[in-house]
């Protein structure tokens, strides 16, 4: 089942939402965030601080009214009570109630509550237990009918009064509290009377809302109002930003000489520093290179020019000794030392006239002297001076008109280093075709050796490059300079010069020049 995964894994991917990519919204979006999670946090806090405040409230304000109202009932009921009895009791307290509108409900001695209204909701029995076990006032949070509500146990106790014998009546002098043991202060004991109350929340359930809406009304302003201060400091973090970019691309250019203003002392100043540091070294490195450049450049000119002379001398005696070994005058190893000589004379001296050129492309100054013909002609001719119009080893397809603007000696020079290369490290038959399409002439030479390794493809036209391990040489290879020349002579037309492989094997280069009609004018 594996081949299933990855469409899963992609479809995962696609689902996954789009974060904002740009950096000031990113800041602003981090800081809104945080201001939203501050604020949630400290209106979290301060809801559950009003909350408990006023739940607390209600329910010490229910005990002490509950306890008022004791005092004054509880001293008339006659112990032990009737049923009828703790109805009128639960009945006076329920009429005392007032705007709570609580429900009361009495008990002697662990008997179920007796309550006067009917809708009274029912004694939780963790409430009476608590309150039998503590002998204090006890308070309990339930529900009922879906609303909240508060219920109170609060056990009544008596006392003798002074010169008073009479045990029948009973002074209440309840605790609001769910600890502690069950006799009161002094000499009062349970009575074993206990008084229960309930009564809605809804009015402080409504304060709690309120706090809520409150909190969510003012959620979004607080929102909006946070937006400004993130919009300011992403202001401020982005303006070093953008022109550290800005820097970034002036130096791709080429402007080496940019450098930008610091200001402060943190990340970003640092960072800035940072990129001048940069900028002075690299404009200090490219002017030795250019320098190293030029160097070099003057150097080979010089050399070159300075070894024209010596050779010419050496072709002139070279050509006289290749008389004496013509005429077969000169024993036969001096023969063989004198063509061995011969030869490295000719290939000294061709190097030196590439490395002429190579100098006068870098100076730019390469003449250009262009003349109004037709490629053909020019391929033929080509052909003809260096001996391969006959034979099978080059084949010419020439089928049609080609009418160009050029230089008829560098186009020749282009042509010849290219059958000649594609002859030495290629295999014959060699085949150059000449063909014209959209104001545009291409001259594709085709051998059919082994092509070009893909590594060297990207180089075959530097200079001096030769990839030795990739293709058999034969002997008398070149300087590493021919199609480097022939690039630069391409480039002087305003044409291109490329190389590929051949998908049924070989190398292919392709020359492309402007047709006649659109090239440029003579120079």
């Amino acid at each position: 089942m594996s081949p299933l995964r990855p469409p899963a894994r992609s479809a995962v991917r696609a689902l996954r939402p789009h974060l904002p990519r740009g950096l000031r919204v990113r800041l602003v979006v981090a800081f809104l965030l945080a201001a939203a999670f501050g604020a949630l946090l400290t209106a979290g806090l301060t809801f559950q601080r009003a909350r408990a405040a006023i739940l607390d409230r209600a329910e010490e304000t229910a005990v002490t009214d509950l306890r008022a109202q004791l005092d004054s009932l509880a001293p008339e009921l006659t112990l032990p009570p009737t049923t009828e009895d703790l109805r009128g009791l639960t009945r006076q307290l329920d009429q005392a109630g007032g705007a709570r509108a609580w429900h009361s409900s009495a008990s002697y001695r662990g008997g179920e509550p007796v309550a006067a209204s009917p809708g009274a909701p029912p004694v939780p029995e963790e409430l009476r237990e608590t309150v039998r076990d503590s002998g204090r006032a006890v308070h309990q949070r339930t529900e009922h009918d879906g609303s909240p509500w508060l219920a109170l146990g609060m056990p009544v106790t008596y006392s003798d009064r002074p010169g008073n014998t009479d045990t029948t009546t009973a002074t209440a002098t309840p605790t609001a509290t769910t600890t502690g043991t069950g006799s009161g202060s002094g000499s009062d004991t349970l009575s074993g009377l206990t008084v229960y109350a309930a009564f809605p929340l809804d009015e402080d359930q409504a304060d709690i809302d309120a706090l809520v809406t409150a909190a969510q009304a003012g959620a979004v302003p607080a929102l909006a109002l946070a937006l400004v201060p993130a919009l300011f400091a992403a202001r401020s973090v982005l303006r070093p930003v953008r022109r550290l970019r800005h820097g970034a691309e002036r130096i791709a250019a080429g402007e080496l000489t940019t450098r930008l203003d610091t200001e402060g002392r943190d990340e970003l100043a640092d960072l800035t520093r940072a990129f001048n540091t940069m900028a002075e070294t690299l404009e200090g490195d490219a002017a030795e290179l250019r320098r190293l450049e030029a160097g070099a450049r003057r150097f080979a000119a010089d050399v070159a020019h300075e070894l024209r002379t010596p050779l010419a001398a050496m072709a002139a005696v070279t050509e006289v000794l290749d008389e004496d070994a013509a005429s077969g005058v000169l024993p036969a190893d001096t023969e063989d030392a004198v063509r061995l000589i011969s030869e490295e004379v000719r290939t000294l001296a061709r190097m030196v006239e590439d490395l002429m050129e190579v100098s006068r492309f870098d100076a730019k100054a390469a003449p250009v002297h262009r003349e109004d013909v037709d490629l053909r002609t020019l391929v033929t001719k080509t052909l003809q001076l260096r001996g391969w119009a006959h034979g099978e080893r080059v084949r010419a397809d020439l089928p049609e008109p080609a009418p160009v603007h050029v230089d008829p000696r560098r186009i020749d020079v282009v042509l010849g280093n290219l059958v000649a290369n594609a002859l030495h490290h290629g295999r014959p038959p060699v085949t150059v075709a000449v063909r014209t399409r959209d104001d545009l002439v291409r001259v594709t030479v085709t051998d059919h050796g082994p092509g070009i390794p893909d590594d060297a493809l990207p180089h075959v036209f530097d200079r001096f490059y030769k990839a030795d391990a990739a293709r058999p040489r034969s002997g008398g290879s070149g300087s590493g300079l021919g199609l480097a020349i022939a690039h630069e002579n391409a480039a002087l037309h305003g044409g291109t010069l490329t190389a590929a492989n051949h998908p049924d094997g070989g190398a292919v280069f392709t020359l492309t020049l402007p047709s006649a009609a659109s090239s440029p004018g003579t120079t």
